[in-house]
């Protein structure tokens, strides 16, 4: 029997409160894949971070979507409402000796680095140096404040994938990023964990997303190799570049789609995908898109 094929489109609540080109660029690609090769396209709500998210953005962010023709398949799911999942992975994690509690804070890192001549590399966050890893001594009594994945040590720590576009892609997780976090200090959960944990709760077989997130792809394979998990098969999209030549976001300003004209704004995110601008209603497009994809 054909096992079914799942997409996921991922919205996170911005400070604008709505979707922005870059999103949308991902939004029309994870669609038009899904369609073209017979799969099912489910929404998530990655609201984990709750005090960033903006009152009712998420339902301006699902209207924006159906304006542009792009609706879930199946109910849409919400990243704060399922705590418990995140919590009943940890807790696996923790009895398998793969997670641990760390009492460090960002300076304590960087003062880490430092004594061991490291420094942080710029617009990177820094490489944990696994100063509360249980074998060199754990909190040494100082109260925890977050909880680590150990990452494997060896060769296990280096994960091989083929991304759909890019091609194959390695990266050593031990070396690029350490330990990371899954719980963090604040007591909100990591993405790293949740998307983990809800692409295995909904079948996930497909995933769709920027390249900007290509280097989360390695500590994700790495936790789904830890939980049981299968490894979906994954494409970066181009990112929507700002003219400062940096990636356009809601980090930097990138202003909410003006979607009065929603065929407009799906013709801009086609032509980053490569695609040809299409007219007629919005219906006529992404079936023209669908096609060309599928070719």
């Amino acid at each position: 029997m054909k096992l079914p094929t799942v997409y996921r489109g991922r919205f996170a609540p911005s400070p604008t409160g709505a979707l922005h080109a870059g999103s949308l660029v991902a939004a029309l690609a994870s669609w038009l894949d899904a369609r073209a090769h017979g799969g099912a396209w489910l929404v998530r709500i990655e609201d984990v971070d709750t005090p960033r998210c903006v009152p009712e953005a998420d339902a301006r962010i699902l209207q924006q979507l159906a304006a542009c023709g792009l609706v879930s398949d199946e109910p849409v799911v919400w990243q704060s409402q399922r705590g418990e999942l995140y919590q009943a992975a940890l807790d696996r994690l923790i009895a398998q000796g793969r997670a641990y509690p760390c009492a460090c804070s960002r300076k304590d890192i960087d003062n880490a680095l430092t004594e061991r001549g490291l420094a942080r590399e710029r617009h990177h966050a820094a490489v944990y140096p696994g100063t509360c890893r249980p074998e060199r001594g754990g909190l040494q009594g100082r109260p925890a404040r977050a909880w680590r994945f150990r990452v494997p040590d060896g060769e296990a720590a280096t994960v091989h994938w083929a991304d759909r576009r890019l091609g194959q892609q390695v990266q050593n997780v031990a070396t690029e990023v350490g330990d990371f976090v899954l719980k963090r200090a604040d007591g909100l959960w990591a993405y790293q964990l949740a998307v983990v944990v809800d692409d295995g709760a909904q079948g996930i077989t497909h995933v769709v997303r920027g390249q900007d997130l290509v280097d989360n792809t390695p500590r994700q394979v790495l936790l789904q190799q830890a939980l049981g998990l299968p490894t979906p098969a994954y494409l970066h999209t181009p990112l929507v570049l700002g003219p400062n030549g940096e990636k356009l976001s809601k980090q930097n300003g990138a202003k909410p789609l003006d979607l009065s004209d929603p065929l407009a704004a799906l013709n801009a995110a086609a032509a980053a995908l490569g695609l040809p601008a299409q007219s007629g209603s919005v219906g006529e497009a992404l079936g023209g898109w669908t096609a060309g994809w599928a070719a």
